[in-house]
């Protein structure tokens, strides 16, 4: 069968052709249907997503845009949209329901059964970007006293709502989190073993309120398809999915690069939010960058000393520009270490001399490169050795601020992504004009 155009889709939806359409639509793929129903009036779009099977409308309804999952739902009857929610899994639902406005949020919540409803309420409990907010209640239970035979009942009984059957987890009468069994264990296993016999004890596990950077840190390090996650009395409560984990790091990622350009981004995305909120957040950065580069202009406006050796005015440039970037550069770096956990906090002296080490090698590269060819432009051979070791002070300073300032942001609780490259650009830009007039006093006016 070809693949539905636009055309045919609003030719089978306004000649009415439901069953033909139904067809069609079951055989797309989810982001081509995401697409077909952004393309047609709201009120036409909840016709047709009305259309699509339960499995197949949820991972469609997951591609949309919020303002038009908004859309959606607010068209749907009570029934439609309790039956379309419960069909979520809770976590998805739940994050759903923390971006549609207060007053949808508040009918939808009403509108879920009680049993659903209390889920959805206790994950909203749970602060934002914690393992508690991310965890589906939705996993395979099992007691320590079944026997192999119970486990596999009751895993068949459980799967057909769950996320994974591949990883069960087993508890003792107090819910308490003991050991681990895979499903292929329990397959291949006696059938009258008990389970305690057969499972891994003592599994790595998170609490409700770890940060999820950390959640996905230890199922990435521990390699599992599942990590459980337990409440302040050791209690399974729920468990955080390798895709959940994929989502988590592509948020963190994201929030990272936009926290490290100084472009703020919003729950919706940088490129979803509206033109007036990317202005705002990006004007207060730049403003505030502007006011602090004054610094700069004042200590350059007190150089009268330096009126006849203009020359210096034109190295200026090149002398802050590259404090900023091999700054940056070191951030970059030490950044990302501490994401992937492959820099440990407890290595940030040795990290920091490192970084200082590798500058202080790229100053005398760039400082020798610098002093010939600032010979050859003035003529002057003291300007070319201020501006050469003027070069190197400057490489061996913003290496030691950027591969320093996200450990001391870390130390104290603040998210290392902060230490944007604005912000270390604006650092460099000041102490690389003062240091670099202060070499200057030292040897052209001695």
């Amino acid at each position: 069968m070809e693949a539905l155009n636009e055309d045919i889709f609003k030719e089978l939806l306004e000649n009415k052709q439901y069953r033909a359409l139904r067809e069609r639509l079951a055989g797309s793929e989810p982001t081509h249907i995401a697409d077909l129903l952004t393309s047609i009036p709201a009120d036409e779009a909840v016709i047709a997503f009305r259309l699509l099977p339960k499995s197949l409308a949820i991972s469609v309804f997951d591609y949309m845009d919020g303002a038009f999952q908004n859309q959606l739902l607010e068209a749907f009857s009570d029934q439609a949209a309790r039956d379309f929610l419960e069909a979520m899994p809770p976590d998805d639902r739940t994050e759903l329901l923390d971006e549609v406005p207060a007053k949808v949020a508040r009918r939808l919540l009403q509108i879920l059964s009680p049993d659903q409803r209390r889920v959805t309420l206790q994950l909203l409990g749970y602060e934002e970007e914690t393992a508690g907010r991310e965890m589906t209640p939705l996993f395979v239970d099992l007691h320590s006293d079944m026997t192999v035979t119970q486990a596999l009942a009751r895993v068949r009984q459980l799967a057909i709502n769950r996320e994974t059957v591949y990883e069960c987890y087993v508890m003792d009468r107090r819910r308490s989190l003991m050991g681990t069994v895979s499903l292929k264990d329990l397959v291949i296993a006696d059938p009258n073993a008990k389970v305690s016999d057969i499972m891994k004890p003592d599994p790595p596990f998170v609490s409700t309120h770890t940060d999820r950077e950390e959640v996905a840190r230890e199922l990435r390090e521990h390699n599992l398809p599942a990590i459980p996650v337990v409440d302040t009395e050791q209690r399974l409560v729920g468990t955080i999915t390798y895709d959940d984990v994929a989502d988590i790091i592509e948020r963190e990622a994201t929030e990272d690069i936009y926290r490290f350009g100084a472009v703020s981004g919003t729950e919706r995305g940088y490129f979803a939010s509206r033109i007036f909120d990317v202005v705002r957040r990006r004007g207060v950065w730049l403003l505030l960058l502007i006011v602090v580069n004054t610094v700069t202009g004042y200590i350059i406006a007190g150089q009268e000393a330096f009126a006849e050796i203009l020359i210096l005015a034109a190295f200026i440039p090149l002398l802050i520009g590259t404090g900023g970037n091999v700054g940056a550069q070191s951030a970059t770096v030490v950044i990302r270490g501490l994401a992937t956990g492959e820099v440990k906090p407890r290595r940030a002296l040795a990290v920091v001399l490192r970084e200082a080490g590798i500058g202080a090698i790229l100053g005398i590269v760039l400082g020798a490169v610098a002093l010939g060819w600032a010979y050859a432009l003035g003529g002057n051979l003291k300007v070319a050795i201020v501006v050469s070791t003027t070069l190197v002070a400057i490489s061996v300073m913003a290496t030691l601020a950027g591969g320093a300032l996200p450990f001391i942001f870390r130390l104290f609780k603040i998210d290392p992504a902060l230490v944007s490259a604005p912000f270390i650009t604006t650092i460099m830009d000041i102490f690389g004009v003062a240091l670099y007039f202060g070499i200057a006093r030292m040897v052209l006016l001695m």
